[in-house]
């Protein structure tokens, strides 16, 4: 089993209230020199795991059509 994180495809839309913890230790870095983080991700919203819907908080889930979904834009 590979201890590498997924490569989240950047084509899929993102929930503004998104959070990891890779987007705060990327902040100030190069492209070239971004690590992955952790993996894990909680909503803005709650600051939990789960969203205000009662829904897990995950890339993959986080998506247009969910109720609490709101653009990045």
């Amino acid at each position: 089993m590979s201890d590498e994180l997924k490569v989240i495809n950047s084509d899929q839309p993102l929930c503004r209230h998104l959070l990891s913890k890779g987007m705060y230790i990327n902040l100030d870095l190069p492209a070239d020199q971004h690590v992955a983080g952790d993996g894990y991700l909680w909503c803005q919203k709650t600051m939990e795991a789960m969203g205000p819907d009662s829904d897990m908080v995950e890339r993959a889930r986080c998506i247009p059509g969910r109720t609490c979904y709101e653009n990045m834009v």
